[in-house]
């Protein structure tokens, strides 16, 4: 089966000391589409301690990532990386299937999926 999601290796370190950090170091990586934003739709990335009734379980780089069933399509071929800057550091979401985004850059829409869109 195609991957939905991928993790680079920059993404995996972050999100491994981050669990580290939190004291998660046994929890999934849960990614999920929601619906919000001024573009319709909006990423979610957590931790979490159960798998769900439909969930599509992987793992990269060590890390197990949780994806339900309702976020799959809009998620499929998405590649979640870490990019560390003089500003900081932030995770990127380059999703192949969002044909429009705000200006804001955290929500989107694809072509099949509009979404909930909201006031900026």
């Amino acid at each position: 089966m195609e991957q939905v999601i991928t993790l680079t290796e920059e993404a995996a370190l972050q999100i491994k000391d981050m669990m580290k950090e939190n004291e998660e170091e046994s929890a999934f990586l849960r990614v999920a589409v929601k619906g919000g934003g001024c573009s319709g739709l909006s990423y979610g990335m957590g931790f979490a301690h159960e798998v769900e009734e439909g969930d599509q379980q992987l793992e990269q780089h060590g890390i197990k990532v949780l994806i339900d069933t309702d976020s799959i399509p809009i998620l499929k071929g998405t590649v979640i990386s870490y990019k560390q800057s003089l500003m900081g550091g932030g995770f990127t979401i380059d999703n192949p299937n969002a044909i429009a985004s705000c200006g804001c850059g955290s929500s989107f829409r694809t072509a099949a999926v509009t979404g909930t869109p909201e006031e900026c």
